[in-house]
């Protein structure tokens, strides 16, 4: 079963966003840019994200995130200002989601078009957004820490800069 069969319980899972707006980090490095998303937990983790091309809203997963690792999910310079993830911890069966909902599929996927998903053979997940503020690098860091107060925490990272 690929990781979006294992959305039957959601686990309190914060998504630990650091740094500009409310759950999201600019990454730094001049060198590299990119849309990255690293994986703070201990557990496997399935990542798909979302974003407008210019023929339309595009879907692709899953990447596979082993636990204290990275990977980047988009390479070179951010060509959209707003991008949409969601992942899944394919070992405890939690998810990092949102309100934005877009097509999934259980294996490997690359989905044109947001609308009717199950009319389509696909099922639906919520996504959550992310405003890179039009910046060229971005970084997500999916954590299972406690959140304070009832939302995911927010605090910057090491070497970036808050906006």
């Amino acid at each position: 079963m690929g990781f979006a069969g294992r959305l039957r319980k959601r686990l309190a899972l914060p998504l630990l966003i650091v740094g500009a707006g409310f759950f999201a980090i600019a990454a730094t490095s001049p060198a590299r840019a990119d849309f990255r998303v690293c994986n703070a937990t201990q557990n496997l983790v399935g990542v798909g994200i979302g974003y407008r091309a210019k023929a339309g809203w595009i879907t692709e997963g899953w990447w596979h995130i082993e636990g204290s690792t990275c990977k980047t999910l988009i390479e070179g310079p951010l060509s959209s200002r707003f991008y949409y993830l969601y992942a899944e911890d394919a070992e405890r069966g939690g998810r990092w989601d949102g309100p934005i909902n877009m097509c999934v599929a259980e294996k490997e996927f690359k989905i044109a078009g947001v609308n009717d998903c199950v009319a389509r053979g696909f099922q639906r997940a919520g996504f959550q957004e992310y405003d890179t503020g039009e910046q060229a690098s971005w970084m997500v860091q999916l954590t299972d820490e406690p959140a304070t107060g009832g939302a995911p925490a927010a605090a910057p990272a090491p070497g970036t800069n808050s906006q």
